[in-house]
């Protein structure tokens, strides 16, 4: 897919917000990327998966795994793509730290493909990761929809994203969309404390 292409379907599902928002990784911004409004579309969730699932071709899978909530629908959709198992991880209610559940198991030497939404500090990814090792999991790559950190979060693994754009971020304590008084907004999924 061209990135114009990506950019039109978030366009025309209104899934390209703009005005003051807490993001999961406790950051501010004045765009917000809400896949949900694309992946609510089959057929896009279908289209850019198979974007994602190309990249990967060469690689042998087997499996995606996704973490919970933003990752679902695309690692679904990427794993169906592949035709290998799909699974995902969910935040503990002990501790709020990746886990599997559910009944999912990881055997030792699998490949996995990590399949997540948005990038933008990659601290769910590497939550998988850290899951991963434990599991002596190997992973094979590492794939997104929309890339916001302007390609600064590295992780180990190759990583791909359907759509890369630098995406204007501020600590909360040094927001201007704050010192301007612009309520915030979370649209995200994860609980953060309003500020």
């Amino acid at each position: 897919m061209e990135e114009s292409e990506v950019l039109e379907i978030f366009e025309n599902t209104n899934a390209l917000l703009e005005g003051h928002f807490l993001l999961s990784s406790g950051l501010h911004s004045n765009q917000y990327f809400q896949c949900a409004g694309v992946l609510q579309y089959p057929q896009y969730a279908e289209e850019i998966a198979q974007d994602i699932a190309a990249n990967f071709k060469n690689v042998n899978v087997d499996l995606v795994i996704s973490p919970a909530m933003g990752g679902l629908i695309i690692g679904h959709e990427v794993a169906r793509a592949m035709k290998t198992r799909f699974v995902f991880t969910e935040r503990s209610k002990e501790n709020d730290k990746m886990v599997l559940r559910r009944g999912f198991d990881l055997e030792e030497g699998e490949k996995a493909l990590i399949i997540e939404d948005v990038l933008t500090t990659g601290g769910s990814v590497r939550e998988v990761l850290k899951l991963l090792e434990r599991e002596n999991v190997l992973v094979a790559g590492i794939g997104f929809i929309v890339d916001r950190s302007d390609n600064k979060v590295k992780f180990s693994a190759p990583k791909y994203a359907v759509y890369q754009i630098p995406l204007v971020v501020y600590q909360p304590g040094n927001c201007p969309l704050c010192k301007k008084g612009i309520p915030i907004d979370r649209p995200g999924s994860r609980k953060k404390k309003l500020i």
